[in-house]
């Protein structure tokens, strides 16, 4: 039985500024096993785009896609599917803007086409993207990215009750199933792995992860992080690239 579980954010947290994780970091995580702590990935991210982060951690429990795809010790546990119906009237929506929309599973993922966004977005994530508009129709869906700077509101109550939206950068809202978060794949793995009983403790940096705060014991914000953020977190730590997840872990005494 694990004596706790630390669900760790990629971007801006876990990461450094290059997106891998130092070796302080993998040496921490390493710590954490030691002393019977669980340590999961909690990301926007799908699990595709960050096989070289389990790789080098050996996490391979995982809340990915903000929620949407996840899995305990290696085997999944719960995988949401947005439906083709509820896609097709995304894309009409987001033909009318001129916005370009991407889909994702935990192994792929394709473009409705590519623009400027688009391009700056998978190169900082070192992903070569392909077109394929009509992947939904052969593929399960599990999330999607809407590109597009400040259309937040709009597609939010265009859409609610169908699909959640949250900006996790300043190119795109991540989007998933309505009411999926990273706060309900973390409930879902609490619960199948049986682990409620035991201290949580989340550490991040953005907006996406607010949610996921609102779930754990012990909230830790970065140093580099959103105010709002900072302002929901029982501990402040230092930023990403200056030993943040190091002394964050020592402050709660589950490293030393």
């Amino acid at each position: 039985m694990y004596k706790a579980v630390v669900f760790f954010d990629l971007d801006g947290t876990l990461f450094d500024n290059q997106k891998n994780v130092s070796d302080e970091n993998i040496a921490a995580i390493n710590q954490l096993r030691e002393n019977n702590i669980l340590p999961v990935i909690s990301t926007g991210r799908n699990i595709f785009e960050i096989q070289y982060v389990i790789d080098a951690t050996g996490i391979n429990s995982l809340v990915s896609a903000n929620g949407s795809y996840v899995q305990y010790e290696g085997k999944k546990l719960k995988a949401e599917q947005i439906s083709d119906e509820v896609i097709e009237e995304i894309l009409a929506f987001a033909k009318k803007q001129g916005d370009v929309i991407s889909f994702y599973n935990n192994e792929e993922f394709a473009l409705t086409a590519e623009n400027d966004l688009t391009k700056v977005n998978y190169r900082l994530l070192r992903l070569t993207p392909h077109v394929e508009p009509d992947f939904y129709k052969t593929h399960e869906v599990n999330f999607l990215n809407v590109f597009n700077y400040d259309k937040d509101k709009l597609y939010q109550d265009e859409f609610k009750g169908e699909l959640s939206l949250v900006r996790n950068n300043p190119r795109c809202l991540d989007t998933m199933k309505w009411g999926v978060s990273k706060q309900t794949g973390i409930q879902a793995l609490l619960k199948k792995a049986q682990l409620g009983d035991i201290p949580s403790y989340a550490f991040g940096d953005q907006l996406n992860d607010l949610q996921m705060f609102a779930e754990v014991d012990y909230p830790v914000a970065m140093g580099n992080g959103h105010p709002d953020v900072k302002a929901k977190a029982s501990f402040v730590t230092t930023s990403n690239v200056n030993g943040g997840i190091v002394n964050g872990l020592k402050h709660y005494g589950l490293i030393k």
